[in-house]
């Protein structure tokens, strides 16, 4: 019974931790008031600031933040012990993550819904924003070029699951506009779309769907990634009310459904065995099979820092920042919202991370297919040896994912589904993850070129871009050229092969992965910087910062070291001659240098003297109105 006592202990923790620690932030440090007048409301221009129900922005939320995230992170760290993962994730999730999220939530929406990136110039130094922006551009732009890859690496691993993803986006955009121009409820419909997904996945190997499955799953991976980026554009583009709100409600409930299978098929397993194997009828019982300490594997780097790396996602990370002040501040109508939707789907997300660790450690054991190919099933501790045997054999994307996937999936055959319909759910899972969070960070990623290229462009008194001479970066200021040129550098980057392959057709869409080994260091960076913006922000409020200061010490070191040992190890990018990632490599360590400097300098004269307020709103005095948004 260990692993139902985890995942029920789970739970439990984090509702006392939402209740107790979140709300301790909500009414004690943040202050969060049900009548102050928030982004939305204050700057309502019904296309990225758009007041909506906090069940709605929670979905979008926790879509975004999750990705593959909290799957690939934690299938791949418990090759150092599901221990040290598990109370990584538990007490990650709940003491740096959540309020991380939560922190740059309330600092964005205290600051009509800026991005961290340009909050930083105000509560730090001006120099700041400068260099915060530029790596929240390249952290995004490996973000964009790699998760094409990710999605039609599933696609083809699971051709099932592609039909039920791509009926998303019609369905989504009907209700978004039912729900935009006639005030329809959101849950019956989604329920409706949320039944048709299902229906689309039950059948999705056999007849039209079967053939069309296959057919977009024989698609190369370039003709994918170009694909997905002209539907990222669109939907950055797009009023965030006509397809990203409903189509990331849809998303969560499905998500947020599937877990909900998960678990009661865990406590099935965990009652009566797993599903008969077919070989012999025999139920295996539900144990953990993998070693609860292995600090040497075969082939891994060292555990510190790089279990902390790993699991990002699952515990803190640096791009959850982006979400909350790009997307998430920009929606809530409520300032009280924001512990629901801030630490609360980071908790949510914690969880998802503890279930993808007990699928891979225990789910395995249940049954799981060999991974070299060849016939017959493996169970218990040779299920797990099979993947876990070296950093090699779980290293790879489908590696990872396929642990997750087969593990969870033992849970759903437990409650009596068809093996062929839970392996396409939760293959349907993790590709709706990564969807969401790809069209995420394009939207993201307009943001943070916006604003880089506002820093170039002189305004007129009216803060209008002045039009005298010729200035490209006055175009780089509208959302579509911003737009257009960041999914050309995603996709230019995105178009070379492999490293140290040659170009072809079949290897072109696979380039991110050129930088790929930057963004776990790059991704922990952000969340260390977005947690000195925090301090800084409550330091001259006389706010405590105890709280906050030592994660952002944590955070600020684990990266420097992670990226020191893959520049300078024996094994490491220098010795190996490869010369892009180390002139990046020095580079980010370079940036982060220059802001702890900066931030070291000002911190002592920021004590208690507010930052320089934000220009005047247009409409006088509506910051002084009562509010009126809850």
């Amino acid at each position: 019974m260990p692993t139902l006592a985890i995942a029920l202990g789970s739970i439990v923790l984090y509702l006392i931790a939402y209740h107790t620690y979140g709300k301790w932030l909500a009414r004690k440090i943040f202050k969060l008031d049900p009548n102050a007048v928030v982004p939305s409301v204050a700057l309502n221009d019904d296309k990225d600031f758009v007041p909506t129900d906090k069940s709605i922005i929670f979905g979008h939320h926790f879509t975004s933040i999750a990705g593959t995230g909290p799957i690939v992170g934690p299938a791949l760290a418990v090759i150092w012990g599901w221990v040290p993962a598990l109370l990584w994730v538990l007490f990650g999730s709940v003491l740096i993550g959540a309020v991380h999220d939560f922190g740059s939530l309330v600092v964005s929406m205290r600051n009509r819904g800026q991005t961290v990136g340009d909050i930083a110039g105000r509560v730090l130094t001006p120099r700041t924003r400068v260099l915060f922006l530029s790596i929240l551009f390249m952290a995004l732009t490996i973000v964009l070029a790699i998760f094409g890859l990710v999605i039609a690496a599933v696609f083809k691993e699971y051709p099932a699951s592609i039909f039920p993803c791509l009926v998303q986006i019609p369905i989504a955009v009907a209700i978004g506009t039912l729900l935009h121009r006639r005030g329809v409820n959101i849950l019956i419909p989604s329920l409706l779309a949320l039944a048709v997904m299902y229906v689309t996945v039950y059948y999705g190997n056999q007849g039209f769907l079967h053939a069309f499955n296959h057919t977009l799953a024989s698609w190369s991976i370039i003709t994918w990634c170009v694909v997905l980026l002209i539907y990222s554009y669109v939907a950055s583009v797009l009023p965030v009310w006509s397809l990203l709100q409903p189509r990331d409600y849809i998303n969560s409930l499905q998500l947020l459904s599937a877990l909900g299978l998960v678990v009661i098929g865990l406590v099935f397993a965990a009652i009566n065995g797993g599903a008969p194997l077919p070989e012999t009828g025999e139920s295996m019982p539900l144990e953990i099979v993998a070693p609860a300490f292995n600090l040497h594997p075969q082939g891994a780097p060292f555990i510190f820092p790089f279990l902390f790396i790993t699991i990002a996602c699952g515990a803190i990370s640096g791009f959850h920042c982006l979400v909350s002040s790009g997307t998430s501040s920009k929606q809530i109508k409520c300032e009280t919202d924001a512990q629901f939707v801030g630490y609360g789907s980071m908790l949510t997300e914690g969880f998802l991370a503890v279930l993808v660790i007990l699928a891979c450690v225990a789910g395995l054991g249940l049954g799981s297919s060999n991974p070299d190919g060849s016939a017959g099933l493996l169970t218990g501790a040779d299920a797990y040896a099979a993947r876990y045997s070296s950093w090699g054999a779980s290293s790879g994307l489908i590696a990872k994912v396929g642990a997750f996937v087969e593990g969870s999936a033992n849970f759903l055959k437990a409650l009596g589904l068809p093996g062929g319909f839970a392996v396409a759910l939760m293959g349907v899972f993790v590709a709706s993850f990564a969807a969401t969070t790809l069209d995420t960070a394009c939207r993201l990623q307009r943001y943070v070129v916006q604003e880089l290229a506002a820093t170039f462009v002189s305004r007129d008194e009216t803060g209008k871009a002045s039009s005298t001479g010729f200035n490209p970066f006055v175009w780089l200021t509208n959302k579509h050229g911003a737009t257009i040129f960041a999914i050309i550098v995603a996709g230019l980057i995105a178009a070379l092969p492999a490293p140290g392959k040659e170009w072809t057709i079949e290897n072109a869409g696979k380039g991110g992965l050129i930088l790929w080994p930057l963004f776990g260091v790059t991704n922990q960076l952000l969340g260390g910087l977005a947690f000195l913006v925090i301090t800084f922000w409550m330091w001259r409020r006389n706010l405590p910062i105890w709280f906050v200061a030592l994660p952002t010490v944590f955070m600020l070191i684990l990266p420097a070291v992670g990226l020191s040992l893959q520049l300078f190890s024996s094994t490491g990018w220098i010795a190996k001659e490869n010369w892009l990632l180390t002139g990046i490599g020095f580079a980010t360590l370079a940036l982060e240098a220059w802001m702890l400097f900066e931030a070291f300098i000002a911190f002592p004269k920021a004590k208690g003297v507010l930052e320089p307020a934000l220009a005047p709103l247009p409409t006088p005095g509506i910051e002084n109105e009562g509010g009126r948004s809850c």
